[in-house]
Formats: structure tokens, C-alpha cells, sequence
């Protein structure tokens, strides 16, 4: 418990609280990788926002809170250009990958509907993005949306 600092925080969130300190810590490490501090510019290394992602993935307990933060990391990626400009493409290929990775999940855990919302405005907010962003945004979207509309004709 003491020796391993994620095996501390997996066994706190899962047995003393509702991993909302745990997820908010996560979000936190995004925040400061793509909306940066004050004046500071944000330093956008993919590697430290998705290692959040992959490490709450292992210690969270919640399917909703690791939707909420796969989706938390696109969504500040797309408050990251929206505010600093066109980046590069490994960053729009890394915040696709991980929007399909999000869609992946809510549909697999019946989570669509908690999301929907969320998941259409980040299409919506990337609208004249570089990089063909906002399409393989709108394309995924239409894809997943329409695996969840299949789920439920009978």
C-alpha cells in the first residue's frame, strides 16, 4: 500500500471514497497539459495526458468516470486549439483516437445517452478544424451513434 502509489489510489477509491477526488486529480493532469495556468502556454504532451487516461483506466472502478475523462481529454485537446490555433496532426490523430476509444466504451457499457450530449458538441465545437479533424470527428460519431440505435430495434 505504501510502496506503490497506484495501488495506494486504487485501493482508497475503491474502498474509502466515490473516486471523485481520484478522477478529479486525473482531470487535473490533462487540464494542465492542454489548458495550461494563467499566462503559462499549456506544454500539449500527449504522452503525460493519455498516461491519466491508461492509469485511472486501471484504478477506477466507475465505467462512467473513465468515459467522463477519456472524453474530458478531447475535450480540453479541443479547447487547446480552439484557443492556441491549428496544431499538428499526431495531436488531432491522438484526440481521434482517443474520441473513438471514448465511443468505444459508453456504447460497449450502455453509456451513449449519459454522453450523447458531450460527444456531439465536441464534433460541433471542432467545426473549420485542420487535418480533416472535424470529419473523422463527425464520421465516428455517425458510426457509433448508429451501433446504438441497431442495439435497440427488436
Amino acid at each position: 500500500y505504501k510502496k506503490f502509489p497506484v495501488v495506494k489510489e486504487a485501493l482508497q477509491s475503491s474502498l474509502f471514497d466515490d473516486e471523485t477526488e481520484t478522477l478529479k486529480k486525473y482531470k487535473d493532469i490533462i487540464n494542465k497539459e492542454f489548458i495550461g495556468r494563467g499566462n503559462s502556454f499549456p506544454k500539449m504532451r500527449l504522452s503525460v495526458a493519455r498516461k491519466a487516461v491508461t492509469e485511472f483506466k486501471k484504478i477506477s472502478q466507475s465505467t462512467h468516470n473513465i468515459a467522463d475523462l477519456m472524453i474530458g481529454y478531447v475535450e480540453a485537446g479541443v479547447h487547446c486549439t480552439l484557443e492556441y490555433g491549428d496544431i499538428d496532426s499526431p495531436f488531432y490523430n491522438s484526440m481521434e483516437s482517443m474520441y473513438e476509444t471514448a465511443l468505444k466504451h459508453v456504447v460497449k457499457e450502455d453509456l451513449f445517452s449519459a454522453f450523447e450530449g458531450r460527444l456531439q458538441a465536441i464534433v460541433e465545437n471542432t467545426s473549420g478544424m485542420g487535418w480533416g479533424f472535424h470529419d473523422g470527428l463527425g464520421d465516428l460519431f455517425t458510426q457509433y451513434e448508429a451501433k446504438t440505435e441497431k442495439m435497440f430495434i427488436v
